[in-house]
């Protein structure tokens, strides 16, 4: 055999990877969309995490979210698309060598399509998870923005410990 099957076929990981993310999101905010009231939830470890389920119009842990609405919403959703473009072409651009760095790559975009489906559905994404400290809490997020924020931690890593795809 010649290869392995991601020389094979460099979009297998992006698919299965990004794919898994946007299915487990959706179950997700599905189970709080039909089990949790709005701007109710309920503690998981008490003191430290509950799953409260809210509605985010802005960006990734609420950023901007008073410019959710109208305009705002046209550009978060926008941003979302051109996002997606720009980790395509990060991908494609990587060697199939740098697995992690793919592997984040195709986090962000199981996040960015998943939150991308909430605001064309909803004009604003569902957000649930919920971690804090005493009165400090962390903005709610989901799924989605975990898979982003872990995929930018790598790329991040990449980037301060090695050079950027040619």
């Amino acid at each position: 055999m010649t290869g392995s099957a991601s020389h094979q076929n460099p979009y297998r990981m992006l698919a299965l990877v990004a794919c898994g993310i946007v299915i487990l999101d959706q179950i997700a905010k599905a189970a709080v969309l039909h089990y949790v009231p709005l701007h109710q939830g309920f503690a998981v470890i008490p003191g430290f995490f509950n799953i409260t389920h809210i509605h985010n119009p802005g960006g990734a842990f609420g950023f901007l979210a008073k410019y959710g609405s109208g305009w705002g919403r046209i550009f978060f959703t926008v941003a979302s698309m051109l996002a997606i473009g720009v980790i395509l072409y990060f991908y494609q651009k990587t060697p199939a060598t740098q697995v992690a760095l793919r592997g984040g790559f195709a986090l962000i975009l199981g996040g960015a399509v998943g939150n991308l489906i909430d605001r064309v559905r909803f004009g604003k994404v569902v957000d649930f998870l919920d971690v804090y400290i005493g009165d400090l809490h962390w903005p709610a997020f989901n799924v989605a923005d975990s898979a982003v924020s872990i995929g930018i931690v790598i790329f991040a890593f990449h980037l301060v410990f090695n050079k950027l795809p040619e």
